[in-house]
């Protein structure tokens, strides 16, 4: 159900996207990390966050990205990595620090985005692309919103799922 739920809304994007430029943002926060050592700042992926960018991989199999962002942290570009090599893209990096910046918007417009971030950005950067605030910051504990923001004509839209 989820899967059909998701392709309608891609096809639904594609059919907007022919008739005007569209820009469309898929923020994602990184998988599971390891959590053993508290003070290693730059965890990897543990076994269940390996399985979750695996399935991510998976979720965006019909999605034609044109480019795919990660922080520089090894748990975002790992979660990443899949879906980046299933559609022979390179993981840009993107600084956190300075989200949507200018030059971010002039390479992205046009363009279907993966962005992975962090519980503390993600929706910050998701609302930076909307002009309001209307996502929280992610809990902890969830690894699995998908905010899909889309820019056509400078008016902007967005949807969060929880995919499990």
């Amino acid at each position: 159900m989820k899967k059909l739920f998701l392709t309608l809304i891609f096809f639904t994007l594609t059919i907007i996207s022919n008739a005007q430029e569209v820009t469309t943002y898929y923020f994602i926060r990184h998988a599971e990390k390891l959590r053993i050592d508290k003070t290693d700042k730059n965890p990897n992926l543990n076994y269940n966050g390996y399985k979750r960018a695996e399935a991510w991989k998976e979720i965006f199999s019909n999605v034609a990205f044109d480019a795919i962002y990660s922080t520089d942290y090894n748990r975002t570009k790992l979660t990443a990595k899949p879906t980046a090599t299933s559609k022979n893209l390179p993981i840009l990096l993107y600084n956190p620090n300075n989200m949507y910046s200018e030059a971010f918007q002039n390479n992205t417009k046009g363009k279907t985005v993966l962005v992975v971030g962090h519980s503390n950005t993600t929706n910050v950067f998701a609302n930076k692309v909307l002009g309001i605030e209307k996502y929280k910051e992610i809990n902890d504990n969830n690894n699995s919103n998908l905010y899909i923001v889309t820019i056509s004509d400078e008016k902007s839209s967005s949807i969060l799922l929880k995919i499990n």
